[in-house]
């Protein structure tokens, strides 16, 4: 059977089509991903000028980030020691979560996954009643130079440890059991009920002051690290996430066709599953440790991310970053400033807004493809 001029012209007609279908489609992503950018660094900017400092309105702020108004050493003060540090930290606490949302739902194929889910959230609190109620420390007696350079530096330690320790437990009995995804889902929520019980035990046997503290870490708060940590925590996460963008195309795979087409483009699932994992955790624990339990953004923000830019990993990564960061400095900037003086922490804002958008979900009739 020969090709005639003909269908060469329209094969030829064809393909070109599709190239300019892919390219359009690149470029309206590409308009996404900056637009949000955009919106996001200017909410930033609107929520430094925003606060109970009279003196310190939108506009100053404005003025004097421009260079075009000088500073009083207490409206530097405010700005350097109070707004900047919590809006960056809101920023990378945000990133990081939705990122880490949206590679474990992609390596586990399950919409409802969030970065909590896989027993970082257990251990962590886990870490938190042994600081807080029994005093234990993963540092052991002598730490007085780091905790002067880090506040709450056992607290800080030990959620961080015992976050990855469970984790790194809960990957080693998924193994025992079978590398697929639900085996680690299962052994997760496993875990976290045994983990569940042992915090429950401990706070029966803690006394108020003890309870008011824990209670308060879990709430999660974005105005605990001051700015040297914050900066700190953003070289660590700027180190993590181009990593963890290589396993796009991994993802891609996964999410198509699955384990069997995976293996079939050369991808291995199990050693894929295990280190998305481990550098999910890994994102997660280090935003946890210092801000306690921050809910729902890692859940919501990849969603969101999907039905605006679709399942390739390659934007969906970094969209998820970017509305993630967006929500959790949205939700922030409400918590404290929506009953003034009285200071709202982001982790009950984001549930008090995540919860509706859950349901939503749940109740929604469009779904995406989650592999």
């Amino acid at each position: 059977m020969t090709v005639t001029d003909e269908n060469r012209d329209s094969l030829t007609n064809s393909k070109e089509n599709l190239e300019s279908i892919i390219d359009e489609r690149n470029n309206r992503h590409i308009l996404y991903l900056i637009s949000i950018s955009l919106l996001t660094i200017g909410l930033s900017i609107i929520a430094l000028g925003i606060g109970s400092s009279d003196s310190l309105n939108i506009i100053k702020t404005a003025k004097i980030i421009l260079g075009l108004d000088e500073s009083t050493k207490i409206q530097s003060a405010i700005l350097m020691e109070i707004r900047l540090p919590r809006i960056l930290m809101a920023l990378f606490a945000g990133a990081a979560l939705a990122t880490a949302g949206s590679l474990m739902q992609g390596c586990l194929g399950n919409p409802l996954v969030s970065p909590l889910t896989l027993g970082v959230a257990s251990g962590a609190s886990l870490g938190a009643a042994l600081a807080i109620i029994l005093g234990f420390s993963v540092l052991g007696e002598d730490h007085t130079f780091l905790s002067s350079l880090v506040p709450n530096l056992v607290l800080v330690a030990n959620t961080f440890a015992f976050s990855l320790i469970v984790v790194f437990i809960i990957l080693k009995l998924g193994e025992m059991r079978g590398v697929s995804a639900e085996s680690y889902i299962l052994v997760g929520i496993a875990i976290t009920f045994i983990i569940g019980a042992i915090v429950s035990t401990l706070q029966y046997f803690a006394t108020d002051q003890q309870l008011a503290q824990l209670t308060h870490w879990s709430f999660g708060s974005v105005s605990r690290p001051n700015l040297v940590t914050v900066l700190w925590i953003g070289i660590i996460l700027g180190t993590i996430i181009p990593v963890v963008m290589r396993f796009s195309w991994d993802l891609n795979a996964l999410s198509l066709g699955g384990d069997d087409f995976a293996i079939s483009t050369g991808v291995d699932p199990a050693k894929t599953r295990k280190w998305i994992l481990i550098l999910s955790a890994l994102i997660t624990s280090v935003i946890i440790a210092f801000t306690g339990l921050i809910g729902f953004v890692g859940l919501a923000a990849p969603h969101i991310s999907r039905l605006i830019i679709g399942n390739d990993y390659r934007k969906l990564i970094p969209c998820s970053a970017l509305f993630g960061a967006l929500l959790v400095l949205i939700a922030d900037t409400i918590g404290r400033t929506i009953v003034a003086p009285i200071v709202i922490p982001v982790g009950v804002m984001l549930s008090i807004l995540g919860g509706p958008f859950f349901l939503y979900l749940l109740l929604s009739k469009r779904s995406g493809t989650y592999g």
